[in-house]
């Protein structure tokens, strides 16, 4: 699958002396950041941290998209560019730096950083995450489910709040995605819409040769459009992790009547269905085409990534299909 390629802004609270040289008292919220953590990642590894982490570098768009949410700017990411150019949903501080690809990441760089924790997926090689662990401790978390993408993506939040002190806004974040998914579904609804067929999709050009990939059931997108009250077309299996399915041109003709929804950008790989294949016989008799039901969503909208992103896909959908 390709990559296409996701910060702690330390919360220091600083004593102050009030003008006295008295003792001052340590206040609540003081003494719970100095409380050691323990998380269970999923690889069932226990991660102890002797406070929550404010030294943190991401090297998945998703954990870093987690992090800035939860209001934390990571010291170090990976790709800073790819992620502004893909992950709109939480921005990065200008000052973040770059520790290389994703996949690919440079210990020395991290190491650098001197971060008390570095955060990842069940994507990362074992061997790197052996090597990190000589940095820093590593919390692993899992990229996606495809048998149960919204809980993980909840999950992952959650288990990434946990290491950063950040569990009450973790809470609030996943509530406040599924408060957007009921509005959603209510404006479908009210629009007539529920039921209704759509397929999800991005693309991208290798050389002469298209593929796209379809977003099934259990990609996220997928599972949250199917929150909506709408009907993936695509009903072929996708990976275990992900849910996605490759196809080329000639595989979508088994598509009927509905929306086509698709993610591309500008600034990395272009627009295919709107560039390369806007002159293809075929792509132009799809019934879809035809019936003027393609709908390129916002660019910077993260397809992997947490409940903003995703929050980000619920407003584009409906005033796609709604429209």
């Amino acid at each position: 699958m390709r990559r296409v390629t996701v910060l702690a802004a330390s919360l220091l609270l600083a004593l102050t002396a009030c003008g006295t040289s008295e003792p001052t008292e340590p206040q609540a919220n003081e003494s719970a950041a100095a409380q050691p953590v323990s998380v269970t990642d999923a690889r069932n590894k226990k991660v102890d941290l002797p406070k929550p982490a404010t030294k943190v570098v991401g090297l998945e768009w998703g954990v870093i998209e987690n992090l800035i949410t939860l209001g934390v700017q990571p010291v170090g990411v990976a790709d800073v560019k790819g992620y502004t150019t893909w992950v709109t949903a939480a921005k990065l501080d200008a000052g973040v730096k770059d520790v290389g690809t994703r996949g690919e990441a440079s210990v020395d760089a991290i190491v650098a950083l001197n971060p008390d924790l570095i955060i990842t997926t069940t994507d990362e090689a074992a061997n790197t995450i052996t090597q990190l662990e000589k940095a820093a401790p590593v919390l692993v978390v899992r990229g996606a489910d495809a048998k149960n993408a919204i809980p993980q993506m909840k999950k992952n939040l959650e288990l990434v709040g946990a290491a950063i002190g950040k569990s009450k806004e973790a809470t609030e974040a996943n509530a406040a995605f599924d408060q957007a998914v009921a509005d959603g579904k209510k404006k479908i609804a009210d629009a007539g819409k529920a039921g209704e067929g759509f397929t999800m999709a991005d693309g991208y050009k290798e050389g002469s040769t298209i593929s796209i990939r379809m977003f099934t059931s259990g990609s996220l997108l997928g599972a949250v459009a199917g929150e909506l009250g709408l009907k993936n077309n695509w009903t072929g299996a996708g990976d275990p992790d992900y849910g996605l399915a490759q196809t080329d041109i000639e595989g979508l003709t088994k598509l009927g009547d509905g929306s086509f929804l698709y993610i591309a950008s500008t600034a990395d790989g272009g627009d295919v269905f709107g560039g390369d294949l806007s002159k293809n016989a075929i792509w132009k008799n799809l019934p879809f085409v035809k019936a003027g039901s393609v709908h390129r969503l916002s660019d910077g909208i993260w397809m992997f990534g947490g409940p903003k992103s995703t929050e980000q896909f619920i407003d584009a959908t409906v005033q796609a299909v709604t429209s």
